[in-house]
Order: C-alpha cells, then structure tokens, then sequence
C-alpha cells in the first residue's frame, strides 16, 4: 500500500485550498457517425437523444468523484463529432443542429459542448460552408455550445480561403453578440494541426480516430506551480527551477489519471487521455504569467519572456510524462489573455503585445488565445493574424490556434468584459500594416518540405 507522509498530505491540501489545483475539465468524448440524415432537423433529433442519453451520468459522477477524491472538478463537458461531417447534403442553415446541441447540454447540466465544427484545411465542402455561415446564428443564440474550425495541417498548408471564411465569420459573430462585447467570438477558434482528443474548450471535438465514447480529463495548476518557484531560493538556477516544476508537474498529473480513470470505468466508457495543459482562470494567483514572473521575467511579455514560457512547458511535459502513459489534447500552457489576470494586467500595461504573443505562440500551444481586438478591425487584418499563427505551427509541426475577438465599438486601451471564467481583456492594438493582399490572393499555401516523412 502507498504511504503518505503526513507533509505530502499537508501539501497536497495546501494545493487544493490555497493554490487554485483542480481538474479543470472531465470531457465525455462521443461519435455522433449514427446521426446523419436527410435533413437538418432529422440530424437535430438524433443528435439531441445521442448526446442527452450518453451524458445523462456524466454530471453526477463528477461531482460523487469530487467528493470521494477531494479534488474539484470545475467543468464537465461533451465534445462530439465535427458537426459538418453529418450534414446532409445541401443543407443551408446548420444553427438548429446548435440549438438541438444546446438543449442536451441544458439537460444534462454541463458546462459547454463542443464541436460545433468544420475541417477545412485541405478543401472547403457544401457542408463545411454551410456551417461556416450558421456560425453568427448558433453562437449568438446559445450559451454553451462552442466552435471550431481546422484551417491548416503541416501536411496540407495554409488553406487561405478557409483563413478568410473564418475572419469574415468571427467579425460577423462579434456583431451578432455587440451586446456583450463581441462574446460570441470566445466560443469560436480557428486550428492548424488540430488535435482529436482534446478536453479543453472552445477546440473540442471527437476526432474520427476515436471510440464511439470516451472519457478525456484536462488538468490545471498554475497556482501551484507558482507557488513552488516562489518557494526555491534566489540563487536557485534555471535546471533547480525546472527540476522543481516537473515534481510538481508529475503530482498534478497523476490526479489527473486517477480521476480519468474512475469516471471512464463509472460511465462505462474509454478512458481516453489527459491533457497536460495549465490552465490559467481569471482568479489572483492562478496565472501562467505569474509563473513566467516568477522564474524571472520583470514582467510577462518583456525580454526572455518565450524562454521562461519554453522552460516551464517542457518541464510540464516532462514531469506529466512520468504520471500518466496516456497524454494527449494539446498538453501545453496556455496564455489566454482575458482568461488569466497576469496576461491581462501585462497587456494592459503595454508589455504584452500581440506581436510578442505570436511569438510565444512557437513554443506552447494555442498562443493567440482570447484576444480583445477594436471592432473596426478589417477582415483581411483578422485573417492575416490567424494565417500568422497558422504559418508558426505547420512549419514547426505543432498545434496552434487563435481566438480573436473583434469588440464593437471598442478601441485599443478599452476593457472587454466577458464575465466568467471567460474573464475581461484590454482591447490590444493591431498593426495596421496587415497583409491584406496576401489573404484576397486566396488558394492553399503549400505544405512545407519537412511534411514529407513517409
């Protein structure tokens, strides 16, 4: 039998109620290949009984799993199959397949649902069109539902017209959700080499290479690893430093795999991966930032900024590798703006931009995340950033994304208030040098040379 310390349980108490440690998100997986029919509202019946019958359970035992471990579980959701692969053909609007998504998650108690989705980064189809335009629709008049598009690949390229599809999207569902602040735009992300398994929203879905049904667990902890680096002497150098992040790193992820594991077996399903992503929330003290401060950066954003930020994922990386066998998702930190206050307090302050949040971008995932951009943004400049981001992560083999969100009526300085743990956000400066000829060009850019593996 495993013996605690009566310090590992003191620790491990303190990371629960003081350092913000929880399993952020339990993600019940489902294919929803047995839902398609002839027509939009026949595939609204069916995926609304799939999804309502599969996730019945799911909520209740979180919560049972949550009492028994002691650890909090803050979300629970469902990803399904990419909704435009179910489409019937010629179909046009796709928004009563969101609202039928909608209910089921309202009927089940979950969090958000995901896969309100196209992949686009070969070629656009009629359905993934027809998504595409239901887009404004279904994320202004739902609440939980979320989006997501593939647009590039490393061994497809840049799909420019997707790129531009999707600009022209985000901008009209910002105006969909004027109200507030352009909202809308926080359930939708554009993806290049986008994952299958992934727990996290708003790029969930259920990728074709999975079971009918699985259980895939997103783990969190920046307040803890904070903690820690605060905790290691000044003179401690940088492989101390990284060191002390992989222990902590290993213990986090290993409730992680206990947890995936007891509601995989509960539910009756697969388990499937746990994503070792941080996971920052608006709250004090639960910021990736702070932990980039913390290593020894005046403020996240300036000079070495990407070194400690490279640091601090590949320690992550490696401490969870010892915990579980089964990692998956995008397993690396995450620097949404508005949903981490040391991110946001950065870029109000002028030392986070977006140029150096491109940057950060190239070595962990999803860099251009929750980002507060003035309203009057063109389409092509809102193209161009997500073509940027793409351009990063199909030469370097990586999963990158973005998740713009133009604000109406809003310019640089402006606060955007999302509420939640969706958080608030400046409203950041956008060059107004963009490459707007670049994206009208259209067509694919090709994949690089380094795809040619096989």
């Amino acid at each position: 039998m495993l013996q605690l310390s009566p310090e590992e349980i003191a620790e491990t108490l303190t990371m629960i109620t003081q350092q913000h440690f929880d399993i952020r998100t339990v993600t019940l997986s489902l294919s929803l290949t047995g839902c398609a029919a002839d027509s939009v509202e026949a595939v609204a019946d069916r995926v609304y009984d799939r999804v309502a019958r599969s996730a019945e359970h799911l909520v209740p035992t979180c919560e049972r799993l949550a009492r028994e471990f002691g650890v909090p579980i803050v979300n629970t959701r469902v990803a399904v199959t990419p909704v435009a692969e179910i489409a019937p053909d010629g179909a046009g609007d796709l928004a009563p397949i969101a609202h039928a998504l909608e209910r089921a998650a309202a009927v089940v108690g979950i969090d958000f649902i995901g896969g309100f989705s196209a992949l686009m980064h070969k070629g656009i189809g009629t359905a993934d069109r027809a998504l595409i335009a239901s887009l404004p629709e279904a994320l202004s008049s739902t609440e939980r539902v979320c989006a997501s598009v593939s647009v590039a690949s490393t061994r497809a390229g840049i799909n420019m017209d997707a790129v531009l599809l999707t600009a022209e999207a985000v901008l009209a569902t910002a105006q969909a959700t004027a109200a507030r602040d352009g909202v809308g735009c926080a359930k939708l992300v554009a993806f290049c080499n986008m994952v299958e398994d992934n727990p996290f929203m708003a790029g969930a879905v259920h990728g074709a290479g999975e079971p009918d049904a699985c259980v895939n667990v997103g783990i969190s902890g920046p307040g803890v690893v904070r903690a820690v680096v605060q905790s290691l002497p000044e003179d401690a150098d940088l492989t101390q430093v990284a060191e002390a992040i992989k222990a902590t790193a290993f213990k986090i992820t290993r409730a992680g795999e206990l947890v995936a594991r007891e509601a995989a077996s509960r539910l009756g399903v697969e388990m499937g991966i746990v994503d070792l992503s941080l996971a920052p929330t608006p709250a004090e003290g639960d910021s990736v930032a702070d932990i980039i401060e913390a290593i020894g950066v005046k403020r996240c954003g300036g000079p070495g900024t990407t070194t400690a930020l490279a640091l601090l994922n590949d320690a992550v990386k490696k401490g969870g590798a010892m915990g579980t066998s089964s990692i998956g998702g995008l397993s690396g930190a995450f620097i949404p703006v508005s949903e981490d206050a040391g991110m946001s307090r950065a870029a109000a302050s002028g030392a986070l931009t977006l140029e150096k949040l491109e940057a950060m971008t190239a070595v962990c995932s999803v860099g251009l995340d929750m980002i507060a951009v003035p309203g009057d943004t063109p389409v092509e400049t809102i193209a161009a950033i997500i073509s940027d981001a793409c351009a990063i992560g199909v030469v370097n083999g990586k999963t990158t994304a973005a998740r713009l969100i133009p604000v109406p009526g809003k310019r640089p300085g402006d606060t955007a208030v999302f509420g939640g743990l969706l958080g608030s956000a400046p409203v950041m400066s956008v060059s107004e040098w963009a490459g707007s000829t670049l994206v009208r060009r259209g067509g694919r850019v090709p994949a690089p040379l380094s795809s040619l593996r096989n």
